[in-house]
């Protein structure tokens, strides 16, 4: 009996290190009005960490955390970050996060799930529903890739078109998808596999494009 209570004390520490560390962490970037890291502290943060706050970098952190508010952690998304990152110290944070911006490519479910946090992230307001033109112009190039071959594209005909004003989730995720199911010069896009309008759009915009190369 004493050696499994011994043995219990001694898995726990390391648990109760991790979270001792986290709450320490957290404090040094508490905001003094509430219970959360704010803006300035987020800020802050990303200084120590070397990063620019508006990378993809952050974005995966705050994905980590479940964070609700743009430029806000609350004390339980940041302990939960933290502990799902295993990372509870700048110095740990510093090398996760770059791993993690890398790996996030390769694992189709978890990319999926961070590429619909990033678009309701951007919903400043509890009814939001949709992302004017220029803000998913910007977190699209925040949150895929640089090698995703319709991005540079798809983003030029946003700010090119004039029908469409705002972007509504459905049209968000169904364009992640289309990029990996569709060629980069959409020669096997299916026009009978319901794709949003928008998307037809697009194809007709590329087609159009293409006929002038």
């Amino acid at each position: 009996m004493r050696l499994g209570r011994r043995g219990a004390t001694s898995k726990a520490a390391p648990k109760e290190q991790v979270a001792d560390k986290a709450d320490a962490l957290f404090e040094t970037y508490k905001d003094h009005s509430e219970d959360s890291i704010g803006p300035e502290g987020v800020e802050r943060l990303c200084g120590d960490l070397k990063i620019d706050p508006a990378s993809r970098k952050v974005l995966l952190l705050a994905w980590k955390m479940g964070a609700a508010r743009m430029g806000y952690f609350s004390r339980r998304e940041f302990m939960m970050g933290v502990r799902a990152l295993n990372a509870p110290s700048l110095d740990k944070l510093r090398k996760v996060l770059p791993k993690l911006d890398k790996d996030i490519d390769e694992d189709e479910d978890s990319f999926s799930s961070f590429f619909a946090f990033a678009f309701k992230f951007c919903l400043m307001e509890p009814q939001q529903k949709i992302l004017d033109i220029e803000t998913a112009v910007q977190m699209l190039q925040v949150v895929l890739p640089e090698s995703n071959e319709h991005l540079e594209p798809f983003t030029r005909f946003l700010k090119e078109q004039s029908e469409y004003k705002y972007m509504n989730l459905d049209q968000w995720t169904s364009f992640y998808r289309f990029s990996e199911e569709v060629e980069p010069d959409c020669s096997n896009y299916d026009e009978g596999h319901a794709w949003p309008l928008l998307l037809d759009n697009y194809v007709e915009w590329r087609q159009s494009q293409n006929g002038h190369l």
